[in-house]
């Protein structure tokens, strides 16, 4: 592997990533035989340790994750983790690995994790690493951890590992300050995006720290007193202080399982986390929120310090400019409410309509997903007090659904806030179940975002606008939702085929709650008819076909009596023609 030609490692990445896909689910050890797998780890652990070319510092470091160099050295590192996630962990591969997890271990450990440390420390002395080499070699260290023999060879080095590698990458950086400064709602964005967390350095470092902590003892004991003198000493900066606060939170749910420092939290909460509320840096304040978000389960053995906590993070929701801080302010708002039930709902009712009204603001502006769930565990919690708002409210979510797909080009994560929106709209529902005025109230608003739905052929929201259907015609059927079920009929036939069992309920209340209306006009009965045709005699699966049998079960027997002797025989035909095929 001398040639280190643009060309020459093109193919050697190619070649890499065929090997990772050959044995990324299935190792086959009769085709990769020992001595045969020990060269490909040579070749592996070469790539891994190798220098990539200086020029191509010259490349902006934007663009240089990209550069063939830096691909082919991410793909050996991909291959090396997972191959020692799946094959090479003993206790934790399937029984025809286990032989070959305990051969690798004793292998392979000391020479690829010193390959691994290699690109480590370039880091640490500041030289370029791409992060998908760094995600990739902390991962490899994080599954090291839990094996005696390996973690017997990483053990000296870990401090320095929590020091000099976890620390930088777990604190604010400039890039985080440009973003923020530049384009808060994307800043947002990436720092809530799911996907991101499968390609990020700063995850791996988090999981990284959290297993060296929870699986090794001293670990816990040694990284708290490194974080807290780095918070207590007088030149720390800002930067530092996100990250030593970073670090703590990630690692809350070990320390409220210590009692050491379990007894200490309440004190650590008010002496080191509320000050940073007055910040005048913003990532701070943001952290001060996230903080109180991961440690919402701490028992406050003082009230006053818990009101003081909710106090601070709605102040900060309400009145804090900018963006990121009210974000964060209102998920921990989401989990300390969460945490703490009953006794918590004093301190938000005096201002819970300015809260819900400012939190349905920050939805439209960020079109975060997250912020959804907030919204619903406050209208669950405030049902009585939201009543003379819930038409404001739902009028607000269906039209930043609508906004949502319209600008739906950035693909899955929009999908996931659209949907979050919908599933808030049905948590209102359900809540004003027992409203009937309210109710009646909600349902034009929420019937904008059914016919947006229908209408334009939103086929991946079909289930939810089904369900919302379900929703408004549980009690009682207007004029308005008679003709949704003429709509829901035009969908079946055009693209809703594989939605009959989610139109199921909504079908089955049309019938139900109000049969007069049901009777009164014969296309009611052929569309449910057709519908039911449609299944039994297509090939829907045995579940549709179930439901398609019970629905004309359900016409005759709420209809009985009712001058419907006219489609018995039709019925009787329809199911006995499908009972002469046979059922798979």
């Amino acid at each position: 592997m001398p040639d280190e030609s643009q060309q020459a490692v093109s193919v050697q990445k190619q070649i890499l990533k065929i090997y990772f896909a050959l044995t990324q689910y299935v190792l086959p050890l009769d085709l990769i035989t020992k001595e045969v797998f020990s060269q490909w780890m040579e070749v592996l652990r070469v790539i891994a340790e190798s220098d990539v070319p200086a020029h191509t510092l010259q490349v902006d470091e934007e663009e240089r994750p990209q550069l063939i160099w830096w691909k082919r050295k991410k793909w050996a590192l991909h291959t090396l983790t997972r191959l020692f996630e799946r094959y090479g962990s003993p206790g934790s591969v399937t029984k025809e690995y286990k032989e070959f997890s305990e051969w690798y271990l004793k292998t392979f450990s000391g020479g690829i994790l010193a390959s691994m440390l290699k690109n480590l420390d370039q880091f640490r002395q500041k030289v370029y690493v791409s992060p998908r080499v760094m995600q990739q070699a902390l991962n490899y260290i994080n599954t090291s951890i839990s094996h005696a023999h390996s973690w017997k060879l990483i053990k000296p080095h870990m401090l320095q590992i929590i020091q000099d590698i976890v620390f930088p990458l777990m604190s604010y950086s400039e890039s985080d300050a440009e973003l923020w400064d530049t384009d808060p709602y994307e800043y947002i964005r990436i720092k809530f995006d799911i996907f991101e967390d499968f390609v990020s350095p700063v995850t791996a470092a988090q999981t990284l720290l959290h297993s060296a902590c929870k699986k090794r003892k001293e670990m816990l004991q040694k990284t708290m007193n490194l974080l807290l003198s780095i918070i207590q000493t007088a030149g720390t900066t800002p930067s530092q202080k996100d990250g030593a606060l970073h670090m703590i939170g990630t690692m809350a749910d070990i320390l409220l399982k210590k009692p050491v420092y379990k007894e200490q939290m309440e004190k650590f909460l008010v002496e080191i986390c509320f000050p940073e509320f007055n910040s005048p840096h913003g990532h701070l304040r943001a952290r001060a929120c996230w903080v109180l978000h991961y440690f919402s389960d701490v028992k406050y053995k003082n009230e006053q310090v818990l009101a003081e906590a909710f106090r601070l993070t709605v102040n900060s929701l309400l009145h804090d400019k900018e963006p990121p801080v009210k974000v964060e302010a209102a998920i921990a708002v989401q989990m300390m409410l969460s945490s703490k039930g009953e006794s918590a709902r004093k301190y938000l009712e005096p201002q819970i309509r300015e809260i819900t009204l400012e939190l349905l603001k920050i939805i439209r502006e960020t079109e975060n997903d997250d912020l959804t769930s907030v919204m619903q565990k406050i209208v669950c919690t405030y049902t009585e007090q939201l009543v003379p708002v819930a038409v404001d409210i739902c009028q607000h979510l269906v039209g930043t659904f609508a906004q949502v797909l319209e600008s739906a080009d950035a693909g899955d994560e929009k999908a996931i806030t659209a949907m979050g929106l919908l599933n808030t709209m049905e948590t209102i529902l359900a809540v004003m179940e027992d409203r009937p005025e309210v109710h009646g109230a909600l349902e034009p608003v929420i019937l904008q975002a059914i016919h947006h739905i229908f209408t334009n052929s939103i086929m991946e929201f079909y289930e939810e606008a089904m369900s919302l259907s379900c929703d408004l015609t549980t009690k009682h059927i207007s004029q308005d939702m008679w003709k949704m079920l003429e709509v829901m009929y035009t969908v079946f036939q055009r693209d809703g085929f594989d939605y009959f069992s989610d139109m199921m309920p909504a079908l089955h209340n049309y019938i139900t709650v109000d049969t007069k209306a049901f009777l009164s006009s014969p296309d009611y009965m052929m569309a449910m008819y057709n519908m039911s045709k449609a299944m039994l005699e297509g090939d829907p699966g045995e579940d549709p076909e179930c439901h398609a049998a019970k629905l004309l079960e359900v016409i005759i027997l709420q209809c009985k009596g009712m001058n419907i002797d006219q489609v018995i025989p039709i019925f009787v035909e329809l199911v006995l023609k499908r009972l002469t095929r046979e059922v798979k």
